[in-house]
């Protein structure tokens, strides 16, 4: 029981918020696909693969960041950077969990498969952009937003435009809110030579931060606005524009757990914009 605990916490499933971060983008993609009635089918194999492959990267990471992960304080007693698991331990969770992943879209069709291989590649690579690339939660927002072209083509068997523009928004969304995370780690990120986008936007993170909202948002709004939704939409929008500016109070002072509070309340954001939507088609 231990060690099932051990295994828990290795891949977060103490902490889901990464969780409904990988989930509201791809329920909204779902539900614009099949304009607000999702097969209960497709719905059900998206949403335990969104949790079996946030889970499986989370061990992959924590592979990657075996060497690293000590010297950060936050991350120090994770349990294979303490010692209480094995390397070997943590590939072979991770490669259960996304062979179980790949089992559940069996019955979906073959570009949604083609698909899958794209998304745990990105998945899988995430890690090692922190290695070298400036900017790495760009690459996360891929990898987080990537159920939303593989929900378009489950549903209509093609990835239409608005499934890449509603992708690209998830990247600004995913810049915006794991700089707010980055923030908390920056003082021992740059003690060990991590790249993030807190290091590389400087003293301009926080006004980043509110752009690449502002740009998701956009982003959102427009690819909405053009399929249709309207009033509803439109308020889960506001809504969450209004929650940006309340995190802008919580990380204009860079102080560590507000930052940490601001990322944490993404969730709240991201289930705003699906209300909005997922409404929308109910109601109007």
């Amino acid at each position: 029981m231990n060690k099932l605990s051990l295994y828990f916490r290795l891949v977060r499933l103490d902490k889901p918020i990464g969780i409904v971060l990988l989930l509201w983008p791809t329920l909204i993609a779902l539900w614009i696909a099949a304009r607000g009635t999702p097969d209960l089918t497709i719905l059900l194999i998206f949403t335990l693969g969104t949790i079996l492959m946030r889970s499986a990267g989370c061990a992959i990471n924590d592979y990657a960041d075996r060497d690293i992960d000590k010297h950060v304080k936050r991350t120090a007693e994770r349990p294979l950077t303490s010692g209480r698991i094995k390397s070997w331990e943590a590939l072979a969770v991770a490669a259960v969990l996304a062979i179980v992943s790949f089992l559940l879209i069996l019955p979906l069709n073959t570009l949604t498969k083609q698909l899958s291989v794209a998304a745990v590649l990105i998945a899988g690579s995430y890690p090692y952009f922190k290695r070298f690339f400036a900017i790495p939660q760009a690459y996360l927002g891929i990898a987080f937003g990537f159920g939303i072209p593989m929900g378009f083509a489950a549903v209509l068997g093609q990835v239409p435009a608005v499934a890449w523009w509603l992708l690209l928004a998830n990247v600004f969304w995913a810049v915006a809110y794991d700089t707010e995370y980055a923030m908390v780690d920056r003082d021992d990120d740059l003690k060990i030579g991590i790249r993030t986008s807190a290091i590389t936007f400087g003293r301009f993170d926080v006004a980043a931060v509110m752009l690449c909202y502002g740009a998701a948002l956009a982003i959102i709004l427009v690819c909405g606005w053009l399929e249709g939704l309207r009033a509803w939409f439109v308020g889960g929008i506001a809504v969450a524009a209004a929650m940006a500016l309340y995190h802008y109070t919580l990380i204009r002072g860079r102080e560590r757990m507000a930052c940490f509070a601001a990322f944490r309340h993404n969730n709240w954001l991201g289930a705003a914009l699906f209300a909005g939507v997922a409404l929308d088609y109910a109601l109007s």
